[in-house]
């Protein structure tokens, strides 16, 4: 046997083990790996970094996390290490770790006009958590151009303002903050590059309105942006009157979990924080400040104040909206809304004494619910767990390990200024639950799981036990 034909059978047998043994999880996964290690080679090299600028390789790993999980959390001040070409490689990675690899790279397929093989769109289902293969090219095409659309729109918006403003001296100053503010809320990435994240706009509210509206946009999800759009074309379509348009199912659970998050976040800060830190503000800046928080602690981690100077009972309720994050197949992580919203409507009909589920005129499936009950229950004790563990090796207040640990899980970058001060064992920790954030708990718990499990093809006898 030549060297060519044994070489082309063990390629052929390496991609047979592989696909037989390797399930899409684990290769999504495994990209994700793959990226955050080149993240980290490309921050080593001096073309990206200030000169003389030195950093620990545990630093540099924690960062090379924090961007491709989107978080926001870094151990160093970033315009210290970074050069301007830096900070336009944060926000590729940005792009990549926000709307996934599996996107990024299908869309670059697309554009090729590249052949997309069956492989790839079960990986492109996995990457964007489809429950079907039909019309995800046709979901990743539409939602990266739309998502894409926005981020330039409000980079120019924002650099047209900043100049008109005169936050910046010259344009080219204004075009780079500009983009980098739009791509940044877009993706809620919340890094910091200048030091002082947004708390000059802190008195600007159309500012802080426009931020919200981008944030809104990267956590609503993708297959929210696409339904969305199919119901703006349907408005201006000629079949309007014969064939009545119908929101999905996950569109509108999102949604609505989406609202009554928001709008309960920003009655409970507003109510606690009206008489503390919003003080001095006017009725309407007390309003905007309450909205702006309530909107970027679910992801984007943007802030106008010092964290400290809010209340330890506001500080809880941040936490808990880090933690809950935002919708599934959008750019954030935390246990997302339609678990919390599952498990919510999950709780409502026990109370009722209902044996299912039922919502917008359709039934939750059983799976969905089982899902979301593990998931939330795995990510509590695992968050619970992070918690006491840091106390045990970390100097700091309890309510501060807390933000910490919210804020990597729910990806969101929050925090109460102990990033840089934790220990090794402390940022590993937190570069692990970034991670988990990330990808999310139900593909962590899958990963580990066999391509192929066996059904056994009988159950057991049923049997009561006391409960409560």
């Amino acid at each position: 046997m030549n060297f060519g034909r044994f070489t082309r059978l063990a390629l052929r047998r390496g991609r047979a083990f592989f696909s037989k043994n390797i399930s899409s999880i684990q290769v999504i996964v495994s990209y994700y790996v793959l990226m955050t290690i080149l993240a980290l080679g490309l921050f080593y090299l001096p073309i990206f970094r200030q000169p003389d600028a030195q950093v620990p390789f545990i630093d540099m790993f924690f960062m090379a996390v924090s961007t491709i999980s989107v978080t926001g959390l870094t151990t160093f001040p970033i315009d210290e290490i970074f050069n301007e070409r830096g900070f336009l490689l944060l926000e590729i990675l940005f792009q990549v770790g926000g709307l996934g690899i599996m996107m990024i790279s299908t869309f670059f397929f697309i554009v090729s006009r590249r052949k997309i093989s069956l492989k790839q769109r079960q990986l492109i289902m996995t990457d964007m958590n489809q429950p079907r293969l039909s019309g995800v090219v046709r979901l990743i095409r539409t939602t990266f151009t739309i998502i894409l659309l926005f981020q330039l729109i409000g980079g120019l918006v924002f650099t047209l303002y900043f100049k008109q403003m005169n936050y910046h001296d010259t344009w080219s100053e204004a075009l780079f903050y500009g983009l980098y503010q739009a791509i940044s809320a877009v993706t809620n990435s919340g890094f910091d590059v200048t030091g002082e994240s947004i708390l000059p706009f802190a008195n600007d509210y159309l500012f802080l309105i426009s931020i919200m509206l981008l944030i809104f946009v990267g956590g609503i999800g993708f297959p929210a942006i696409m339904d969305f759009r199919e119901w703006i074309i349907f408005q201006f379509s000629k079949k309007k009157r014969q064939i009545p348009f119908r929101f999905t199912l996950f569109t509108k659970i999102a949604f609505l979990a989406f609202v009554i998050l928001f709008i309960g976040g920003t009655l409970t800060i507003f109510f606690l924080e009206k008489d503390h830190l919003f003080k001095d503000m006017t009725p309407v800046g007390q309003w905007i400040n309450s909205m702006f928080y309530s909107m970027t602690t679910r992801n984007a981690g943007l802030q106008i104040h010092d964290l400290s100077e809010f209340q330890v009972t506001t500080l809880i309720i941040f936490s808990f909206l880090m933690f809950i994050g935002c919708s599934p197949s959008s750019v954030g992580g935390g246990v997302r809304t339609t678990t919390v919203a599952i498990i919510g409507l999950y709780l409502f009909s026990f109370l009722k004494s209902e044996s299912h589920i039922s919502l917008f005129g359709r039934k939750i499936d059983e799976g969905d619910i089982r899902k979301s009950v593990v998931i939330f229950m795995l990510s509590l004790l695992m968050c619970f767990s992070c918690v006491i563990f840091l106390t045990a090796t970390e100097d700091f207040s309890l309510i501060a390990i807390i933000v910490e640990v919210a804020s990597a899980f729910g990806t969101t970058g929050l925090s109460l200024g102990i990033t840089a001060e934790l220990s090794i064992v402390g940022k590993l920790v937190i570069a692990l639950l970034m991670f988990i954030g990330r990808i999310g708990m139900l593909y962590t718990l899958l990963l580990f799981v066999p391509k192929e499990t066996r059904d056994l093809g009988y159950e057991y006898p049923t049997e009561k036990i006391i409960i409560g």
